[in-house]
């Protein structure tokens, strides 16, 4: 299966059978006081400061969320897809819980961008996929819906059956749907992973879908929290995980490695590039 999204002029091709594609997760106000400040002034150097940063080390895409309390997304989500685009050169996954902002940036954006996202609960369906249609968009699909985050693996992969069924009725391509199997943190259950790493080899396996998920959301609330999310990813990958939103300066010697070593980088081309670009 290959979900294909595109910038201006690059194409990233997002494919069941790899390589690992890398979202950079970093445009993101959480813990970046820095990155809140400054977009509240209307100063977009820092957001792009952040995005060369993760270009450098090799992000294939850049997630983009400017949420934060008192922000006005309609506007700023906009503005800042309108900036990095005139910057670089890569595809965007545009990142808020709310539908107006989302509309909003797609009227901006060249090319075919990722969309985080849309869930099984019913108000969330109605009110994302009609977009994802409209804009021809891609979409990131949550295993949660009007029951809350379930426990089951099998339960998980309901939901994520639910949303595909609901958006190819529509119209969308079952491929512009990714399932996010919802990692959770650990320190809080401590079968968190392991359902998650079930979730995704019953999606890989049953729905054939690419998959993404938050690369640092286990290790939340514990120490050498890098250590874990590595753990984690490389894990994920063997089970059928092709998409993580992730730092790619954190996470990017992992996921070539894993390519590596399960057949996916021929001549191990790849791993190289990366260890020759570390080192210069």
């Amino acid at each position: 299966m290959k979900t294909i999204l595109r910038s201006r002029t690059k194409e990233v091709i997002i494919s069941t059978d790899g390589p690992v594609i890398v979202i950079g997760e970093c445009i993101n106000p959480t813990r970046r006081k820095k990155l809140v400040s400054t977009l509240q002034e209307g100063n977009y150097e820092f957001m792009l400061e952040l995005a060369d940063s993760q270009i450098k080390a090799m992000a294939d895409m850049l997630d983009v969320n400017v949420g934060f309390p008192g922000v006005d997304d309609v506007k700023l989500l906009p503005e800042a897809v309108r900036h990095l685009q005139s910057h670089c050169d890569v595809p965007l996954c545009l990142d808020s819980p709310n539908p107006r902002a989302i509309e909003a940036a797609l009227k901006v954006i060249d090319g075919k961008c990722l969309i985080n996202s849309v869930n099984g609960e019913e108000k969330s369906l109605s009110a994302i996929l009609p977009i994802v249609r409209e804009y021809g968009a891609a979409v990131i699909g949550l295993v949660m819906d009007d029951e809350g985050i379930t426990h089951d693996p099998l339960k998980r992969l309901s939901v994520a059956e639910k949303i595909v069924n609901r958006a190819v009725q529509m119209g969308i391509h079952e491929e512009d749907v990714i399932i996010d199997p919802l990692a959770m943190a650990v320190s809080a259950d401590p079968r968190a992973c392991v359902v998650t790493l079930e979730t995704i080899k019953l999606v890989h396996d049953k729905l054939g879908l690419n998959i993404t998920q938050g690369a640092s959301n286990i290790s939340f609330g514990l120490p050498d929290r890098e250590t874990l999310n590595i753990a984690h990813m490389v894990l994920s990958i063997y089970n059928g995980l092709t998409c993580p939103i992730a730092n790619p300066e954190k996470i990017m010697a992992a996921v070539r490695a894993a390519d590596l070593i399960l057949g996916r980088d021929d001549f191990a081309m790849r791993f190289i590039e990366f260890s020759q670009t570390k080192l210069s």
